[in-house]
């Protein structure tokens, strides 16, 4: 039986660039789903599996960013965001909305695909010789259902960003994460971060960890070096 292709599901109201994707994304081996506005996307989520979503901002009726939070009420599947070029505001309100990644228009079909690889690696990233659960304070992560679980055990799922931010803090506990060293793996590329987007995954993270207020204990901020994860880390198969 042959392995199944992971499922792209691409959200825009431009026919060209749905076009475009579709047909660049499947060549490179993936199965490649369309919809233009947020009636067709709920529809395609509805009867078929999908690994990940690219979802455009600009949409007619429900925007991209009412759609992210109606997605996230219900699922963690990784979603990138096709944002107006050179526009941070739109960048920030999607990762607050708990979107993984985004992409300024316009942008190179090669570039999509490299995000997408990232996405859907991180997404799978499961080693059946590694334990399953990180403790941390009165925290049990647990790596391959992506999810936080509390001492009385409440589950939080966690997005992709999320799940990436925690478990870079989990591997460096005790130890000072400048801005480059978070914006590489939450962003899933090399560039010049922008200070306001790192704090946003930062300050989500904490608010899943109810690690907020003035002064925050277990993701503290180093002023001028960057964030620091102040927690004894030990694992657990079960």
């Amino acid at each position: 039986m042959s392995e199944r292709k992971p499922s792209i599901l691409v959200v825009d109201d431009d026919l060209a660039i749905r076009e475009l994707l579709q047909e660049h994304l499947s060549r490179v081996g993936y199965a490649v789903l369309t919809a233009g506005d947020g009636d067709q996307m709920q529809s395609q989520l509805g009867s078929a599996h999908v690994d990940l979503i690219v979802l455009d901002v600009m949409l007619p009726g429900d925007d991209g960013f009412t759609l992210c939070r109606q997605i996230r009420e219900h699922s963690r599947v990784p979603i990138i965001m096709l944002t107006a070029s050179s526009d941070e505001t739109d960048r920030v309100v999607g990762l607050e909305l708990g979107a993984d990644d985004y992409l300024a228009k316009p942008f190179s079909a090669r570039e999509l695909q490299a995000r997408v690889k990232a996405l859907l690696r991180r997404a799978n990233f499961t080693q059946s010789d590694n334990p399953r659960f990180v403790l941390f304070e009165r925290w049990r992560l647990d790596i391959l259902a992506h999810e936080l679980l509390s001492e009385s055990g409440q589950a939080i799922a966690l997005s992709g960003a999320d799940f990436a931010l925690l478990q870079l803090f989990l591997s460096h506990p005790n130890q000072v994460l400048d801005r480059d060293t978070i914006s590489d793996v939450t962003r899933g590329r090399e560039s010049m971060p922008l200070d306001r987007v790192v704090d946003v995954a930062v300050s989500r993270l904490r608010q899943r960890l109810g690690d907020q207020g003035r002064n925050p204990k277990l993701i503290k901020t180093v002023r001028g070096a960057g964030y620091l994860l102040a927690a004894t880390v030990a694992y657990a198969s079960e």
